[in-house]
């Protein structure tokens, strides 16, 4: 395998947010949440402000980034209920399940980057079906085995198809993963592609699930940013002062530990002497509404579904020491879609789908 030095190209690191608004960071312009290592990274790198998932609910987004496919093509029109484990009762919304590989046959831009040389790992969500088994060559493997779930109580697959019972707060377990990766990885030549894939800030937001220390940062804000509006009459929200108070709380709770943790490996490139040749994403696989048009949730916060801009719209950041200018914002019209042949014209690869 070609090595870093003769391919002369970055290592990247992709990290996802699930369920976050394009509104929900403080350098997107809401004053009360505390996200200073996103901050940093908008500093640093290129803030895209118009930028677009191809589906406002998170399996289809995600088969989308991976494929530079719409719905339509590869299949996925919802988030997947099934098809994520085998077991025999209990556990999923369905009872009995059985693993469903749903990409099967479609190439991903992490295909393309190994067979050019990448080593690619994934550290948290997946939701595309068969969390037990690596796909889209990822040789690294740590996966929530479930769409989503607890914060605390939850099951996942460490490069083994043993699925595996987790209690640590899932936003630091999954990025403990990914340190572990990193370490590894700045050993070898090869360059790495790391997708650190939060469940955060996706539902629950209980309390007792929370990070202490974090949740009492928000116990004197009044969250007076946030939009007060009657309902929507499509399945609408419409709740009292308290519960309002709690949702928010917690939903801002979950994007600032995320914050923290992503923190942790900016940190980690730093030590590791990577950062300067390491190209680093975040954006979430879809956009949210907490109260935005009177709804809570995404495209599937109405029925039918939504295409508000909450909902379809979502946070991009791009840094790359040296190559993407810093500290700059654009307007321009860019979408997930587009992430596949972007990134592969980015790093100079041939794209064998084009044409």
């Amino acid at each position: 395998m070609a090595g870093r030095k003769l391919l002369n190209l970055p290592n990247i690191v992709i990290i996802m947010a699930d369920d976050l608004g394009p509104w929900a960071l403080q350098c997107a312009g809401t004053p009360e949440i505390i996200t200073p290592n996103i901050d940093r990274l908008a500093r640093e790198g290129m803030v895209f402000e118009n930028c677009f998932c191809t589906s406002p609910v998170c399996s289809p987004a995600r088969a989308s980034f991976l494929t530079g496919r719409i719905p339509s093509y590869h299949g996925i029109h919802d988030w997947l209920r099934s098809g994520n484990i085998e077991v025999k009762e209990g556990l999923t919304w369905s009872g009995k399940d059985r693993p469903i590989e749903y990409l099967a046959g479609l190439t991903a831009f992490t295909d393309l980057l190994a067979i050019n040389g990448y080593v690619c790992g994934l550290s948290g969500k997946w939701h595309l079906g068969a969390s037990h088994k690596p796909q889209k060559s990822h040789s690294f493997w740590c996966a929530y085995a479930l769409g989503g779930g607890s914060y605390v109580d939850y099951h996942y697959f460490d490069n083994t198809r043993e699925r595996k019972h987790g209690t640590q707060y899932v936003t630091d377990f999954f990025t403990d993963r990914a340190l572990d990766f990193l370490t590894e990885r700045a050993q070898g030549e090869a360059p790495f592609c790391l997708s650190v894939h939060y469940t955060a800030p996706h539902s629950p937001w209980l309390q007792s699930e929370q990070p202490k220390e974090i949740w009492q940062l928000y116990n004197d804000i009044s969250f007076s940013s946030m939009p007060v509006v009657p309902p929507h009459p499509w399945h609408g929200w419409n709740p009292s002062q308290t519960k309002r108070r709690e949702t928010i709380q917690g939903y801002f709770t979950t994007i600032t530990a995320m914050d923290r943790a992503i923190g942790r490996i900016v940190s980690k490139l730093d030590e590791l002497n990577l950062t300067n040749q390491t190209l680093v994403f975040f954006t979430s696989d879809n956009g949210f509404n907490v109260g935005h048009h009177g709804i809570l949730g995404k495209g599937n916060g109405t029925y039918p579904l939504n295409m508000y801009e909450e909902s379809v719209k979502v946070p991009f950041l791009a840094k790359w020491p040296g190559v993407i200018p810093s500290g700059q914002r654009t307007k321009a019209l860019i979408s997930h879609y587009d992430f596949f042949p972007t990134i592969l014209d980015l790093l100079g690869l041939e794209n064998p789908l084009s044409g």
